[in-house]
């Protein structure tokens, strides 16, 4: 089954992960305002394009950078770094979904 429904990706019940493969991963911060976080994503698009093309030029220095600038982006985003939530609950970011507590909800989706 694919992971990816014509409404997006499968995300988890809390809204912290979408599963893709069979992984999850997680999620933007909701928190963030409309504008802020297309800004993000935007920052984000340019450096992963960025990354491309140091790699196509063989340019070891370039690539880190980039590479660096789409870990602060992600970070901002809030799908690295700390979790954005706040009650404990441990950060399950690029687990299988079956090795976690979200297991029985993933097999009881329709396909599976």
């Amino acid at each position: 089954m694919s992971p990816l429904s014509k409404n997006g990706p499968l995300t988890t019940p809390d809204g912290r992960y979408i599963v893709v493969d069979g992984q999850l991963w997680r999620r933007s911060n909701p928190a963030l305002g409309q504008k802020q976080r297309a800004l993000l994503v935007e920052a984000l698009m340019h450096a992963r394009r960025d990354v491309g093309l140091a790699l196509r030029a063989h340019d070891a220095e370039a690539e880190r950078e980039a590479r660096a600038r789409v870990h602060r982006a992600k970070v901002a985003l809030g799908e690295r770094g700390p979790p954005w939530w706040t009650d404990g609950t441990p950060d399950l970011n690029r687990r299988r979904v079956e090795n976690t507590p979200y297991a029985a909800w993933f097999r009881s989706r329709p396909g599976r």
